[in-house]
């Protein structure tokens, strides 16, 4: 004889269903509220306030004086990174060097150059031809063989980039130093056991790792760089900053200038933050969770085979 059972009924020993309320949350809508208000005052206060004074801004935004100024200041950003990525490299690498030596020089430079204000240094190697006349090569207390005008040599913008590109490499070393750091030793002991040199360790198996801990400082120094190319304006370099003060000076229109120069550094910050996302993406593949779970999923599938 056999018994079935009920199938409305539940089984003895299951547990009771439990009657889950939602939680009620009010202040996330007072301030969500709040906070659109808020916006909208803001909003109302932008264009009905004629001190903002639009037209004037929409004059200027696209002006070939302005485009001139942006696109030096592109390029004086690319050019600083550039310079402050490669000599970063070589410090961050002397910094890990076991010699005494080239590890102390390291440390001074990125003493010195992280702790003294960019603007004094910029002001320094833009005037540097008041210092030193003339920059000479030869035998120290001895004959001097070549010589240079300091002027000449360094112009302006050229020291105004080197005053970045020199600041740069000093936070670039610390920055590469960190991700150089964070690859396992045990896998450059393995590769130098395969016979690979040091610098090839270095540019196969240890860099492309450090690159997901590199990459993401380098972008904010990076969108940094951007804005602070606005120094430059100090040593009358016609930057994006230095166009726009230029211009104020002698229409004495400052805000909506200022709202110009914020908008296009705005503009070339988001786009500077897209690539970075899309960097950090490429080098993060394989280490998030999401990830990892996939390749276990994977795994797991191949080892079952076919059902």
């Amino acid at each position: 004889m056999t018994t079935t059972e009920d199938p409305t009924v539940p089984p003895r020993d299951a547990p009771v269903p439990i009657k889950a309320i939602p939680q009620r949350h009010p202040w996330r809508w007072v301030s969500a509220v709040v906070l659109l208000v808020l916006a909208a005052m803001l909003v109302n206060s932008l264009l009905t306030n004629p001190a903002w004074d639009w037209p004037t801004v929409w004059q200027y935004l696209f002006s070939p004086q302005v485009l001139r100024g942006l696109w030096l200041t592109v390029w004086v950003t690319v050019a600083a990174m550039v310079i402050g990525i490669v000599l970063g490299v070589i410090l961050a690498v002397m910094r890990l060097s076991p010699n005494p030596i080239v590890n102390g020089v390291a440390w001074i430079y990125i003493w010195f150059f992280r702790g003294t204000p960019v603007l004094v240094q910029i002001i320094f190697w833009v005037f540097l031809g008041q210092l030193y006349k003339y920059i000479s090569l030869g035998i120290p207390f001895g004959p001097q063989f070549l010589y240079f005008n300091t002027t000449e040599l360094i112009p302006v913008l050229v020291g105004g980039l080197l005053a970045l590109g020199l600041n740069e490499a000093a936070y670039m070393a610390e920055i590469v130093r960190a991700g150089i750091s964070s690859v396992d030793s045990g896998q450059t002991e393995a590769a130098e056991a395969l016979g690979m040199t040091r610098l090839k360790v270095m540019r196969r198996i240890v860099l492309p790792q450090a690159m997901r801990i590199i990459v993401p400082p380098t972008g904010n120094e990076t969108i940094s760089m951007l804005k602070t190319t606005s120094l430059l304006s100090v040593a009358a370099i016609l930057e994006l900053f230095g166009t726009v003060q230029l211009i104020y000076g002698s229409n004495y229109k400052q805000i909506p200038l200022l709202v110009v120069a914020s908008i296009w550094y705005l503009v070339f910050t988001s786009v500077m933050s897209v690539g970075q996302y899309f960097l950090e993406k490429r080098f993060g593949r394989g280490t998030s969770p999401v990830g990892r779970a996939k390749q276990k999923a994977n795994l797991q599938a191949r080892r079952e085979g076919p059902s």
